[in-house]
């Protein structure tokens, strides 16, 4: 009989199950790995509510995932069942322009793991062997589930430049903000001020280093970003991605200043005052995933201890809670949530 696995199936943020599917057999350049641990993303939930513009439902998630080799086909012999990886789950084409300069990220044919195809939220899942990271000795799980989002904001990050005795704004303290806070501060960012909604986001920026943290929805929040940081912001990272940031981004920004979007817009149409980029010479980027080069430098930044697990990490949850866990990620009170798998 066919051994069976449990895989987590998203139809809405209200109907989220179990379904049980036959164990996935390798191919000749593929890894079979166990998922010990899978985080819950912004870009999960925003599907689960049918909100993003990439992602259609149902979806099988699972993209940030961490895991130990249990089988290598023919054609993946570096790795051996019990080496502990991280996926980086941008699956490219390797022939079109983009990913033959190196740019991978953002490959014509571009398609994400646990996004477009079935992810790591399940019991036993098969990779590309080339789509795997080792981890480093001395990283526990819950570390390592954290290089996956952080090589984003430090994608976003060295798409700024050279960071070092600048001002940067971080629009928004959700996972990717709060990581993007402290990426930009290990690139040499001289002062950080950070924005959101929520007091208690807020605060956990406070305590990882920002100079500042503001109300979002404050009538003079560019006024006291500017009073905080000493004048215009150099650098500005949206990560809401809404038509209120990009117009409080464009408004914070220095002459001659850059906005990097990290946040995932909705689809459609959005306001952008192009008078004042047009007048004030303002630089609008942005940002997708990540390389491998972004893969090592989060690796290198979780492995010194740059990254305060215990503020990022605020609940984890078994597989077959899953339902629970995309609740808990949406609440305001979480930053990160992850799902644990049970030992192989």
């Amino acid at each position: 009989m066919t051994e069976q696995i449990r895989r987590v199936l998203v139809r809405s943020l209200d109907d989220i199950t179990i379904e049980h599917v036959p164990a996935p057999v390798p191919g000749d350049d593929e890894l079979l790995v166990h998922t010990t641990v899978v985080g819950v993303c912004g870009s999960d939930t925003h599907a689960a509510a049918g909100h993003h513009p990439f992602i259609d439902l149902p979806y099988r998630p699972g993209h940030e995932a961490v895991g130990v080799v249990a089988a290598a086909g023919k054609g993946a012999e570096d790795f051996r069942p019990g080496d502990r990886v991280i996926i980086e789950p941008n699956l490219y084409c390797g022939r079109c322009p983009q990913c033959r300069s190196g740019r991978y990220n953002i490959c014509q044919e571009l398609k994400v793991f646990g996004c477009q195809t079935p992810g790591a939220m399940t019991d036993l899942f098969t990779i590309p062997a080339d789509r795997v990271h080792r981890i480093p000795d001395g990283m526990t799980d819950i570390e390592a589930a954290l290089v996956e989002p952080l090589a984003t904001p430090v994608h976003a990050v060295a798409k700024a430049g050279d960071l070092t005795g600048r001002t940067v704004a971080v629009l928004g303290a959700g996972p990717i903000g709060l990581l993007t806070l402290l990426a930009a501060r290990h690139a040499g960012a001289a002062r950080i001020a950070v924005t959101d909604l929520m007091d208690g986001k807020r605060q956990r920026a406070l305590r990882l280093g920002a100079d500042a943290a503001l109300p979002a929805d404050a009538p003079d929040l560019v006024e006291q970003a500017h009073a905080a940081l000493g004048g215009p912001v150099d650098v500005v990272f949206d990560c809401v991605a809404r038509e209120q940031s990009m117009a409080q981004a464009t408004g914070l920004v220095a002459k001659g200043g850059h906005i990097v979007v990290v946040g995932v817009g909705a689809a459609g149409t959005t306001a952008v005052r192009l008078d004042l980029v047009q007048d004030r010479e303002i630089r609008i980027e942005g940002t997708l995933m990540y390389t491998g080069e972004d893969y090592r430098t989060a690796m290198s930044l979780i492995a010194s201890g740059a990254v305060d697990t215990a503020e990022i990490v605020t609940a984890t949850f078994p597989l077959e809670d899953a339902a629970k866990a995309f609740a808990a990620s949406v609440d305001p009170a979480h930053v990160k949530v992850l799902v644990t798998v049970d030992g192989p």
